[in-house]
This record gives structure tokens, C-alpha cells and sequence, in this order.
């Protein structure tokens, strides 16, 4: 169980997320305490040197002042004062006798042959002398003076590596309190950088298992990428909710909507079986096909809003005059605003043209006057006005009828929507939602406007600019 259990943990996303900053985390400290160790032991050995320099400069001088004696005391004056530890020196005369020799006894090992002469006066050579027992190394300058005398200075590193031995340890303290911070630190910042996500997750996992599309993520405590994504989960979900609202609506209303056609055809079926007149029968024939011609005008309908507010309505954009356009709509609907005794009147002196599917935005057009003519009364007037507003073409469609409750105004464009005034009227209440969707999928917008007075502004706004590029 043990074992389930720890490959469980390796494969979440948190241990994962936690281990690698303690991996990266402890590879970055331990690169930094490298780079310290190193650069410490390059300034320390730089150090030695520098020291050990200087003392063979002031020695040299020493002995071409006044000799052995005169080194000898400034080896004694150096020691006293300012060098630190013991020093090898060492001076060896142009026929390879040793004139002067100093060394502590515990430095008697090294092996002193391996002291490289310098080739010219007054050039510096420098050797390291090594002993494979105690470890420690010997540094020693060599400078040859000017009658020919060779002066070794030495120096060993002995205190140098104990320095460098208890910085080592010092760092390997350093090293493991850096593992534990990084496990440790890994483990709660990953825990306080998944807090969001498991929020998420169980909103998610609350919506699966209940079906409830009213779960929201909590707020976000700041504005990172990880709030902007709640943000945009909550509103993902509020759009899903709505959307679900609106089917189920929708749904109710075709089932409704449905029902009186599909019980109209049923019932002229029936009246036509139980007849022996032809003329009967053919005349339910006749009303069966209208009916279905209803059942069917409604699911095309539905299918081209879908379309549109989904994307995948194929758009034929060209260019169009909307003053043509509202001409052409007037014709058509000219005789059915005489019978019904109304006027229609254009104006669009001055209508733009924009780059559009003709069929779709003359289908806008005809829904909307069809809307008023069917609800205004007889005596009334329908205005279709075009005009350029900016980078946008408005197209608004006037009636002198009753007018839209305010109840009603902010659904109208709602799919089955009808209002209790157009309940008397034959139609499916599926125009406007048409209408919206279209307009909406060429990246226009849709208003509604009722005065107090009577009468409705329907009005559509097409971008200009972006229909231009899209044809270009």
C-alpha cells in the first residue's frame, strides 16, 4: 500500500512542481557556494603569492645593501612584524654554493632540486613543491640578482588549506540546510501556487458530479495568470449556464410552438379520413402542407441562428448599397402595406455601402419590416432609413404602431420569444433572434427602442471599416 501510495504522490502535478524547485533551487546555492569556495581559494593563494613577492622584492634589496648579514636581519625584522609564519629563504652564489639557508625543520621533506633557476636577472620564476605524505604544498620565488646570486623565497600553504578545510565544512553545513529549505520551501510554495487550480478543480469536479451549472470558482485573490483563468472559467460558466437556460427555454417553447401545428395537421388528417368528398380531402392536403411548411420554416430558422452565434454560418461577403437593398425591400413588401392601408417610406439619400452576404442582410432587412408591418395598424407608417455614422452603417426600421411593452423590450430578440400583443399574430417568434444572430456573426449589434408614445426603432449597425478589409 505503501508503494501505491508514494507512486501516486510522484505522479502528481504538486511533487512534481515541488521537486523541481528544490532541484533547481539547491543546484542554483550549491553553484553559488562552488563559485564562493573557488573564488576564496583563488584570493587566498593570490594572497600568498603576493605576499610571498613582495617579501623575495624587499629581501633582494636587503642583501644588495648589506649582504648575508643584512638579509639576515631583515628575514628576523619580517618575521617579527609583518609576515605571516614561517618562511623559506634561501641564497645561492654564482658558483651554485648556498650562501644563506632558513627552513623550519617540518618543512625538511620537501625536496628542494625541483627549484627551476631563472633564465635572465631580475625575472621572477615561480615552483610548487609537492610531498606525498603530509599533503601541504611549498610556493617559492626564485629571482636571480644582479652580481648573480639566486634568492628563494618560500612559503608554505599549510595554513591556507586549514583555512580552506574549515570553509569546507562550514559549507556543507550551509549545503544541507539549503536542501531542507528547498524541500520545505518547494513543498509550500507549490501548495500556495496550486490553491487556485484545486479551487477550480473542485468547482469542476462539483459541476460533473451534481450537473449544476451555477457553481462558480471563488474570487481570485489577485490578478495573475491563475485568477485571469478563474475569471474566465466563471464566465465560461456563466455563458454555458445561459446557454443551457436558453435551451431548456427553447425547447418549452418549440414543444409548445409545435404542439398547435402538429395537432392542426392531425386533426385535418383525421377530418379528411372520416371524408368521402374530394374536395375535402384536397383541401386537407393543402393544409397539412402548410402546416408542415410552419414546422419546417421554424427548424431552418433554428438551424441559422445556431449557425450563427456558433461561427459556422458561410458568409459570401460583397459589396452592397444598403439604399438598393431597402428599395428592394420596400417592393416586396408594397402590396401587403396597401392591403393593410400603411406607407412605406425610404429614407437613404445618403445609405453607405458595406461588404456583406446580400442574401443573409436582406434576410435581416425583410424580417424587420415584415415585424412592423404585421403590428402596425392600418393608417401607419413604416420608415426604412439608412445612413453612415462613423465606421458604421445604421439601418433602422420605424413603425407607428403600439410599440413594445418595456417588459417586453429586453427579450425580443430572444429565441420563441413572443410577447402577449403578438400572441394574437401568426408567426413563429423567430425573426428578431434571426435577426440578432446575423447581424451579430458580421460583427454588428442590434437595438431596440419603444417611446413611451407608441411606436418601435428597430436598429441595425454594420462596421464599415471591417467590411471593407474583408472584401479587399
Amino acid at each position: 500500500m505503501s508503494s501505491s501510495w508514494s507512486d501516486r504522490l510522484r505522479h502528481t502535478l504538486g511533487f512534481r512542481l515541488a521537486l523541481w524547485y528544490a532541484v533547481v533551487f539547491v543546484a542554483s546555492a550549491c553553484a553559488l557556494v562552488a563559485l564562493t569556495y573557488v573564488l576564496l581559494a583563488a584570493s587566498l593563494r593570490q594572497y600568498d603569492r603576493d605576499t610571498i613577492e613582495t617579501t623575495l622584492l624587499q629581501f633582494a634589496d636587503a642583501y644588495a645593501r648589506g649582504g648575508v648579514s643584512g638579509l639576515a636581519r631583515e628575514i628576523e625584522t619580517a618575521q617579527v612584524a609583518t609576515t605571516p609564519g614561517p618562511l623559506f629563504v634561501r641564497t645561492i652564489g654564482a658558483r651554485r654554493d648556498v650562501i644563506f639557508f632558513t627552513m623550519p625543520d617540518q618543512w625538511r621533506h620537501f625536496d628542494l632540486s625541483q627549484l627551476a633557476t631563472p633564465s635572465l636577472r631580475g625575472e621572477q620564476t615561480w615552483a610548487t613543491l609537492r610531498t606525498g605524505t603530509a599533503g601541504d604544498e611549498l610556493e617559492v620565488a626564485s629571482m636571480q640578482l644582479r652580481d648573480g646570486t639566486l634568492l628563494q623565497v618560500g612559503k608554505s600553504t599549510e595554513r591556507r588549506a586549514e583555512l580552506l578545510r574549515r570553509f569546507r565544512r562550514v559549507l556543507l553545513i550551509d549545503v544541507g540546510s539549503i536542501v531542507l529549505i528547498g524541500l520545505a520551501g518547494g513543498a509550500v510554495l507549490t501548495a500556495s501556487a496550486l490553491r487556485p487550480v484545486r479551487t477550480l478543480a473542485d468547482t469542476v469536479r462539483g459541476i460533473v458530479q451534481t450537473g449544476r451549472t451555477d457553481l462558480r470558482v471563488p474570487p481570485p485573490p489577485s490578478d495573475d495568470a491563475l485568477g485571469e483563468l478563474g475569471t474566465l472559467v466563471n464566465a465560461m460558466l456563466e455563458r454555458i449556464d445561459a446557454v443551457v437556460t436558453g435551451m431548456r427555454g427553447a425547447l418549452d417553447n418549440v414543444a409548445h410552438d409545435l404542439r398547435t401545428p402538429l395537432t392542426r395537421l392531425r386533426g385535418v388528417a383525421e377530418a379528411a379520413l372520416a371524408s368521402d368528398q374530394p374536395s375535402q380531402q384536397r383541401d386537407a392536403l393543402v393544409h397539412c402542407i402548410e402546416e408542415s411548411d410552419r414546422v419546417v420554416a421554424m427548424l431552418h430558422a433554428l438551424m441559422d441562428i445556431s449557425e450563427a452565434e456558433t461561427g459556422t454560418m458561410t458568409l459570401r461577403r460583397e459589396a452592397l448599397d444598403l439604399g438598393d437593398l431597402a428599395r428592394q425591400t420596400r417592393d416586396l413588401y408594397e402590396d401587403a402595406a396597401e392591403e393593410r392601408g400603411l406607407a412605406i417610406v425610404l429614407e437613404v439619400e445618403h445609405a453607405p455601402v458595406v461588404t456583406v452576404d446580400r442574401t443573409r442582410v436582406r434576410q435581416v432587412l425583410a424580417n424587420l419590416v415584415d415585424n412592423a408591418v404585421k403590428y402596425t395598424p392600418a393608417g401607419g407608417r413604416v420608415t426604412i432609413a439608412a445612413v453612415r455614422k462613423g465606421d458604421e452603417a445604421v439601418v433602422t426600421v420605424t413603425d407607428t404602431g403600439p410599440g413594445i411593452s418595456a417588459d417586453d423590450l429586453p427579450r425580443i430578440w430572444e429565441r420563441l420569444y413572443r410577447g402577449d400583443r403578438s400572441r394574437t399574430t401568426r408567426g413563429l417568434g423567430l425573426g428578431l433572434s434571426l435577426v440578432k444572430a446575423i447581424v451579430e456573426a458580421h460583427g454588428g449589434r442590434v437595438a431596440a427602442q419603444s417611446p413611451a408614445g407608441g411606436g418601435a426603432r428597430l436598429e441595425v449597425r454594420l462596421p464599415i471599416v471591417n467590411s471593407q478589409m474583408s472584401a479587399m
